[in-house]
């Protein structure tokens, strides 16, 4: 024998008016959902006899031990988008607002970093971050760049596109690692680890390997000591699960990604024993109220965004990106071959509207698997590369790579005149490289070939956002956009709960238009 227990609850039908929308979106006023003449009326205050519907302030959702490890006011970070997209000016404005930004400093040189740090750190008085894209191909600009955070005391990095961990990252992880007058273990540096794997992940909740620690002892770079310590600290506090997203990814649905990696977190966290348990977010499809309100209730510490900032006045790119931007659907993206992991057959995800640039990147990875060197590929399409690629011959794109190689790493130069296929390759990267510099000088003679990174959710936010104020570019400002989707996913739980209650609640109450900067203000 079965027997079903009763709905409990109001049993109230909530229909859609202006007012129930104003209460619910009225978010640090608590109110009580009541029948009143026999229809559902909201009372202010909390009480017994009818729905409760508590307060929730942007700055009530995520992790409060996120905030507090990084001196913020609100769970919301600006992931990196290299090549500076992420600006210093889009960091300064999210950590002034309370928030954190990262420097994309993935594709730039040294020097170009060096020059963000300098702005941020005289700006000072806000939370900031730098990233550190995984290298392969490149193994000395990470290394270098590690050494540069070291030398100018950034403490904050997200390390993005890892496969597996390295030593430069583990060197700045650990560097000045002590116990304080407490006995507790401090790190002056700490690492967000940027994932869209099982395996990476635990290799970011877990201590740095043996292997690594070692190698920094033998070079003088840890102590004894110090890295017995190390042993006792995941090498990031923080790991945001990466779901679909622009630029590198795996297109993992976050639906499906977060819960796995928070469930990985819990069983690392049981068998470490560390003093806090490592904390992890949710970035990839973080465009729209619903997006991040999904991302809270699942248990995320704190979102990011990436596409969306893109969009926004204060991102690193021009006015026409901008607006390429605001013009893409949900399926207005590819993936394509990447510049940084060109022969691993690594792809990006980059928008495919008003470009050729996802075609002509798959094609060329499709000549390097098929061909040992340039001058293999039948000459019909050797003409072509070089006419609508290349626009100059295969040999004088080889004459400038060579040359930056002998600068930079004269061992690639030095494979490449034994192997033309690695030639082939890195007159290839060229190619690649190039045509996501081109849209950020605006160069509209090469708009075939630009390469945007996109992911689905940019075509979410435009969907969101028509109509409205921020259907239109230039009314895009990146603090506009995060306390539009903070102050939305705080009204849609507030919903969420009347619906826990047994509320049957009319679903045009979800809508969540956006609002301007002075119909926020008293919110943040």
């Amino acid at each position: 024998m079965t027997s079903t227990a009763p709905r409990t609850g109001t049993s109230l039908n909530l229909t859609y008016s202006a007012e129930a929308s104003s209460c619910l979106r009225d978010l640090g006023q608590p109110y009580t959902l009541k029948s009143r003449d026999g229809a559902p009326a909201f009372a202010p205050g909390l009480s017994s006899d009818g729905a409760a519907v508590p307060p929730c302030l942007p700055c009530h959702l995520g992790d409060p031990a996120f905030l507090a490890a990084h001196g913020l006011k609100f769970a919301y970070v600006g992931g990196s988008m290299a090549n500076g997209i992420s600006s210093t000016q889009l960091a300064e404005a999210l950590g002034r607002a309370g928030m954190l930004g990262f420097y994309g400093a993935a594709g730039q040189p040294v020097e170009e970093v060096d020059k963000a740090i300098d702005r941020l750190q005289a700006a000072g008085g806000f939370p900031f971050g730098f990233n550190l894209i995984h290298s392969p191909s490149d193994p000395a600009l990470e290394a270098a760049l590690v050494d540069l955070y070291l030398k100018r005391g950034v403490r904050l990095i997200e390390a993005s596109a890892f496969i597996g961990l390295t030593l430069p990252l583990i060197r700045f992880r650990t560097a000045g690692i002590a116990r304080n007058a407490a006995g507790g273990i401090e790190t002056p540096n700490r690492v967000i680890g940027k994932v869209s794997r099982v395996e990476v992940a635990e290799r970011f909740f877990s201590p740095p390997e043996e292997k690594f620690l070692k190698e920094l002892v033998s070079r003088g770079e840890l102590t004894p000591e110090q890295a017995e310590l190390a042993s006792q600290v995941p090498v990031a506090e923080d790991v945001t699960a990466e779901g679909d997203s622009g630029g590198h990814t795996d297109n993992r649905p976050l639906v499906n990604l977060l819960p796995t990696i928070l469930a990985l977190r819990d069983r690392v966290q049981a068998e470490r024993g560390y003093a806090a348990a490592p904390r992890v977010g949710a970035g990839g499809g973080i465009a729209t109220p619903e997006a991040a309100a999904a991302a809270f209730m699942m248990g995320a510490a704190y979102v990011v965004t990436g596409t969306v900032n893109q969009a926004c006045a204060e991102s690193g790119t021009t006015d026409l990106v901008r607006t390429l931007l605001a013009g893409a659907g949900q399926a207005d993206v590819a993936m394509a071959a990447a510049a940084d992991m060109f022969e691993m057959g690594v792809k990006v995800q980059i928008l495919k509207r008003g470009t050729m640039f996802a075609m002509r990147a798959n094609k060329l990875y499709d000549y390097y698997r098929a061909y040992n060197g340039f001058e293999e590929i039948p000459a019909d399409i050797r003409a072509t590369l070089e006419r609508d690629y290349f626009r100059k011959p295969f040999a004088e794109v080889w004459a400038g790579t060579r040359d930056y190689f002998l600068r930079r790493d004269p061992a690639q130069t030095e494979r490449a005149e034994r192997e033309p296929r690695h030639k082939m390759a890195l007159v290839f990267r060229w190619y690649l490289s190039q045509t996501s510099r081109w849209p950020l000088a605006g160069d509209e003679s090469r708009k075939l070939d630009y390469q945007i990174w996109c992911g689905p959710a940019m075509g979410a936010f435009n969907e969101w956002a028509r109509g409205s104020f921020l259907e239109a570019p230039k009314h895009r400002a990146a603090v506009t956009v995060a306390r539009n989707l903070l102050a939305g996913a705080a009204a849609l739980t507030r919903l969420h709960a009347l619906r826990c209650q047994g509320v049957a609640a009319d679903s045009r109450l979800a809508r969540q238009e956006p609002r301007t900067a002075e119909e926020l203000s008293r919110f943040f």
